[in-house]
């Protein structure tokens, strides 16, 4: 009987100093078994769940704000279509286009794009099929707006080409 009532006090006494302390922790939890309501202020942080835990379904989107960056992201980008002859065909935020020589051209932008990254794929402005080449793109040391083009042909030889150019920043 003595043996029975000191594992009885022992038992009750190690769950009601938990209780009395707060100090139940994962250890005495079973996995799955808590809820929102089971949390002292209600509220779940990333900190208290695993990644890639909670699904799109658990967001209340009507407290999401507007994602800074998205809201700037159209009037960052830069771009220009330019043909063989160096006319600009379209673009955004565009000063101007220019062929210098053979397979060069200068694309002068609206703003300081030396930090920006540049992005060309030889593409004809219409619904053509582009010619086959090269196509290289770096910032123009001579304008802090402007970014240098060079195309070539398959050989590696300059050849004019028509482009598009992308400069997001």
């Amino acid at each position: 009987m003595v043996v029975a009532m000191i594992a009885l006090f022992v038992a009750l006494g190690g769950v009601s100093y938990g209780l009395a302390t707060g100090s139940i922790d994962s250890r005495e939890v079973k996995n799955n078994s808590l809820r929102s309501r089971d949390v002292r202020n209600g509220i779940l942080t990333g900190r208290d769940m695993g990644r890639d835990r909670v699904g799109g379904g658990a967001v209340k989107e009507s407290t999401l704000g507007t994602v800074p960056s998205a809201s700037v992201a159209d009037g960052e980008v830069r771009f220009a279509s330019v043909t063989a002859a160096g006319v600009l065909a379209r673009g955004r935020n565009v000063v101007s286009a220019a062929r210098t020589s053979e397979g060069r051209y200068q694309v002068i932008f609206n703003r300081d794009v030396r930090n920006c990254v540049f992005q060309a794929t030889i593409a004809d402005a219409g619904a053509a099929a582009p010619p086959q080449g090269e196509i290289g793109a770096s910032a123009l040391s001579s304008n802090v707006n402007g970014v240098a083009v060079r195309t070539e042909n398959s050989g590696g030889n300059p050849a004019d080409r028509p482009f598009h150019l992308i400069v997001p920043c």
